[in-house]
């Protein structure tokens, strides 16, 4: 079950007076992409970084960068984050107008087109998007804060979008509360792209950083 399992640090849970370290950690750590939780103080009520920093961290690791767009007006600055570095660019349903076009547009600014579904948004809302889209991020938690508990019921929307998928080389990715004790029911649903914050950031060190994400990889071998 695990043999492509991919474990995406959010950084929104390190230590942001050393980011380029931390980065510089759990990449060594065994990480295979890093995410990138962008807020603007309005979508959600918290504010973390905007494209200045992603592009000052890029530098510091090959791996792939998985932004995660929790903001108001994400057409407005898909190039900024395309220019700064990102791989991945993932939208919020909730956010879009015109959620065809905004996915059009990330594919044609060379990056990974993905979309965010809150906990409270039906899997529906995608479908006649699906040849658009590289990846699907499921909410496990209300956007804003790290550290929050995982909503169980979001499995059944994992293994509904996962059915939608059918044959479409589009990874499903989730994103909070997801520990050991979590990992495994969201991967049997079809998930494949594990965000954790506080559950790899645990210990402030490389060393503690490859115990938490061994750790995450064991649940679901």
């Amino acid at each position: 079950m695990s043999h492509d399992i991919i474990i995406a640090p959010s950084i929104l849970a390190s230590d942001f007076s050393r980011l380029g370290d931390e980065i510089k950690a759990v990449d060594q750590a065994g990480a295979d992409w890093i995410h990138l939780d962008v807020m603007d103080g309005h979508f959600v009520p918290n504010l973390t970084f905007g494209p200045p920093i992603i592009k000052a961290l890029r530098g510091t690791t090959d791996k792939i960068f998985d932004a995660h767009l929790m903001v108001t007006n994400p057409d407005a600055l898909l190039a900024d984050y395309a220019g700064a570095g990102a791989d991945y660019i993932t939208v919020h349903a909730e956010a879009c107008d015109h959620l065809d076009r905004t996915l059009s547009y990330i594919r044609e600014l060379g990056c990974k087109a993905g979309v965010a579904l809150n906990p409270h948004t039906p899997a529906a809302v995608i479908q006649h998007v699906m040849d658009r889209l590289d990846l699907v991020l499921v909410m496990t938690v209300n956007p804003g804060f790290g550290g929050q508990a995982f909503i169980p019921s979001m499995v059944e929307k994992i293994a509904t979008i996962n059915h939608m998928i059918d044959s479409r080389d589009i990874i499903i990715e989730v994103d909070g509360g997801i520990t050991a004790e979590t990992a495994s029911a969201v991967v049997q649903a079809g998930a494949r792209a594990l965000v954790a914050g506080s559950a790899i950031f645990k210990g402030d060190n490389q060393a503690s950083y490859s115990g938490n994400i061994a750790r995450i990889r064991d649940a679901v071998r």
